[in-house]
């Protein structure tokens, strides 16, 4: 893993480029946002050990864009300017470009060893989303008489500036979770527009489940539409952090930071965390505004985020593979692959990853184009590869598990081998097939931070949660597959001229 406190000014020395270095994107988080963790207000972000731990492995990504091994990875060279801008924000025309990206997306879920559910090239892809429907949004007008923004030209500004700044962020989208007997409309929290003005609007509400919302450049906010909703509720817009108004409060912690890497090596690394965000009448100006009062453009939020949807399944695939190569030292270390039932485990972890990745690489080589020629994935091949991870997510965790054994519960400490009395007898009583005691063990620390410990329970939930539960998936999954084709095959070969 990289250091965020690596110098790397020198590497961006002479570069034509905005992009930050990883002392520059933590600075600049500096900014007064309004932060609580466990009922206190932070002074910085960078203040919570837990958050702080996590910046520090953003920051290291952002350092990683001037290093020589990874700098062609992660960046580019515009065409036009010249200038050196993010890869995270590239706009895929062609299937090459796709697979390019790509390896972004592998390269973040293994950094972050597919914990942050939202890692700093998400965003860029819901952005991506918006731009590749540009022409509906120039189409677009605003509903209120005292404003006519124009919402194409900010969706193209802020793609750019996206683009030549490495902009990071997180993404809002669900409503609190209150009182579920009332109309959408009318529960407590939801985001509406209160005022408009000539030059902007107030906006006021609340979101749930802002993953990274706090260790971001900015937010990015919309509704989900229900047929309820009144124009006031039909919102799109991106903010600062640190706006006046956003209150972010944080959930429980539940990474390990501080921890000594022997104890737990993922945990150690902090963690993405989610906040709750209270828009307290919010100054949202003109040009942060995407869609201000129009429904037709909420209902393009699932086309807009298919890349997003992209992200994920490969961020899965990712893990899933993660977990084949997990789970082949753990038996190595066990001396267990002369077992037909390990064998048989073993294969079931590789079934899983070989799904995933092929629903990833079909998506990828059957795309379709937006409007204006930006290429997108699948979203059949997506939605199914999504709805065949909720499902066996859980099973492939319990796999995993089962391979360990007793290692799994009977886990100890760096202290512990150190102490004089009985770390020898631990060295003694608990080695592997060819590996010391302690590598054994550190490996079954890996497993429990990957599988078992709060972290690892927290990214389960938000791989169900976030993905959208089983059942909402079948139903899109059924509503976008066309199945007109097969129909009229099957008429054809039944003798069935006509359908009554």
């Amino acid at each position: 893993m990289s250091n965020a406190v690596d110098d790397v000014t020198h590497l961006r020395k002479g570069l034509n480029t905005e992009l930050r270095t990883g002392a520059e994107f933590k600075a600049s988080l500096d900014d007064g946002r309004q932060v609580w963790v466990n009922g206190r207000k932070l002074e910085r972000v960078t203040d919570d050990p837990a958050l702080n731990a996590g910046i520090d492995l953003i920051a290291g990504m952002f350092d990683d864009q001037f290093r020589p091994e990874t700098a062609d990875l992660l960046t580019m060279k515009d065409e036009k300017t010249g200038q050196i801008v993010s890869r995270n924000w590239q706009v895929p025309r062609t299937v090459e470009d796709l697979r390019q990206r790509r390896k972004v997306i592998e390269y973040t879920s293994v950094k972050t060893v597919g914990t942050f559910g939202r890692p700093p090239d998400l965003t860029p892809l819901l952005a991506l989303g918006l731009l590749a429907h540009v022409p509906t949004f120039r189409r677009s007008k605003s509903a209120f008489e005292a404003n006519n923004v124009d919402l194409a030209d900010n969706v193209e500004r802020f793609f750019e500036r996206g683009r030549r700044t490495g902009l990071i962020g997180g993404e809002v989208l669900a409503d609190p979770q209150n009182d579920r007997s009332k109309g959408s409309g009318e529960g407590a929290g939801l985001m509406r527009i209160v005022r408009v003005e000539a030059d902007g609007v107030v906006v006021s509400g609340a979101k749930s489940v802002g993953s990274i919302a706090a260790q971001g450049d900015e937010i990015m906010f919309t509704n989900l539409l229900r047929p309820d909703f009144p124009p006031e509720a039909c919102f799109w817009g991106v903010l600062p952090v640190a706006t006046e108004g956003i209150k972010l409060i944080a959930r429980e912690m539940v990474s390990s930071p501080g921890s000594d890497p022997f104890d737990h090596p993922i945990g150690v690394l902090g963690e993405e965390a989610d906040q709750f965000l209270v828009f307290d009448n919010v100054w949202v100006p003109n040009e942060r505004i995407f869609n201000l009062g129009d429904p037709k453009l909420l209902q393009y939020y699932g086309r807009v985020s298919k890349w997003g949807h992209w992200h994920v399944l490969t961020r899965l695939a990712v893990k899933a593979e993660l977990f084949v190569g997990t789970a082949q030292l753990v038996i190595d270390a066990l001396g267990t692959a002369k077992f037909p039932a390990v064998r048989s485990a073993m294969a079931s972890l590789i079934e899983y990853a070989q799904a995933l990745r092929a629903f990833v690489i079909a998506a990828e080589n059957t795309p379709d184009y937006s409007e204006n020629g930006i290429i997108g994935p699948d979203v059949g091949f997506l939605t199914a590869g999504r709805l065949h991870s909720i499902e066996n997510y859980p099973r492939i965790i319990h796999t995993l598990q089962e391979l360990c054994g007793q290692g799994l519960v009977m886990r100890f400490s760096k202290a512990a081998f150190d102490n004089p009395e009985v770390g020898p007898l631990l060295d003694k009583l608990l080695p592997g097939t060819g590996v010391t005691a302690q590598v054994k063990n550190r490996l079954m620390n890996f497993v429990w931070d990957l599988t078992s410990s709060s972290l690892a329970g927290r990214v389960e939930l938000f791989e169900n949660v976030n993905s959208t539960p089983g059942p909402l998936v079948r139903e899109r999954l059924y509503s976008e597959y066309d199945r007109e084709g097969l129909k009229k095959t099957i008429m054809d070969l039944a003798g069935i001229e006509k359908w009554a």
